[in-house]
């Protein structure tokens, strides 16, 4: 009898997931549509394109768009760009959330909880709002159509040191302790173990900033003008003119940018889902 109520009890519990299962299938299957139709119109040549723009298989298949994107445009050097300001992005707003972040969560200092609610309230601020200031800024410190453009204005992230900081503090105050006991400093006591056990935080954080950072448009646009150094989402406007858009190479360049975040995701997915987990938890 305690047998088959066990088997009953399996039973009942998939029925009871399998319409959750079919609707995260069909939400997944939403999600996913535009990638593909993406990726196979970059196959279509453009008269198919605008012939079948609904028709999600190519007839014929060709690589023409992907050929017109790496021949006909600096495609390397757009993807150089990106790569140099996404990376020193990423690696700069780690290296500012997690010192920073250490310094809230481990050191009393007067005034602490008022700077970190302001740290706090500049997160509610659109990031539209402060492009103007920033564009002033850049311009005066001669950085305008340069790199640095998109790189210094983004070191500190109000986000990266909220989310570093509650991981943080749940590092026991002990060990931090034993270590000055034993000498060490306080950059010893950061690298030696905040980092490592933290290092969900770091990789959840890293996928957030290359996301935004690799996909960002609108700052390149407002901050560089020269064709040479463009970033590969602004570079999707290079195939589009007033009287005619080369739609081929413009979803095979999309389709192209789409690889390096697949490949980040997939070398962080322990830890960003370790750290999704984590924070929910809290």
């Amino acid at each position: 009898m305690s047998k088959q109520k066990g088997s009953q009890g399996k039973v009942g519990g998939k029925a009871v997931y399998l319409p959750i299962i079919l609707l995260l299938v069909l939400l997944s299957v939403i999600i996913v549509f535009p990638y593909v139709w993406m990726v196979l119109t970059s196959f279509k040549t453009n008269g198919d394109i605008m012939k079948n723009p609904t028709s999600l298989w190519p007839d014929p298949w060709t690589i023409s768009g992907y050929v017109t994107a790496v021949t006909k445009a600096p495609f390397l050097r757009w993807l150089e760009n990106s790569l140099i300001v996404t990376c020193s992005n990423v690696i700069l707003v780690v290296f500012t959330s997690t010192l920073i972040g250490f310094v809230f969560a481990k050191y009393r200092f007067p005034k602490k909880e008022v700077l970190f609610t302001i740290i706090l309230a500049t997160m509610m601020v659109p990031a539209q709002v402060t492009m103007i200031p920033s564009f002033l800024i850049v311009n005066k410190l001669g950085l305008y159509n340069t790199l640095g453009a998109l790189i210094i204005p983004g070191i500190v992230v109000s986000f990266g040191i909220f989310m570093c900081r509650q991981f943080i503090e749940d590092i026991p105050d002990s060990l931090c302790e034993a270590a000055k006991i034993d000498g060490a400093s306080d950059l010893t006591i950061y690298a030696r173990i905040i980092l490592p056990n933290i290092r969900s935080a770091i990789g959840s954080l890293a996928i957030f900033m290359f996301l935004g950072v690799w996909n960002d448009y609108l700052t390149p646009l407002i901050m560089l003008n020269d064709t040479k150094r463009m970033t590969l989402p602004l570079a999707l406007s290079f195939f589009t003119s007033q009287h005619s858009t080369d739609n081929s190479a413009t979803m095979a360049v999309a389709s192209l940018v789409m690889v390096p975040v697949l490949l980040v995701f997939i070398a962080f997915q322990k830890q960003f889902i370790k750290g999704v987990a984590l924070s929910g938890i809290k």
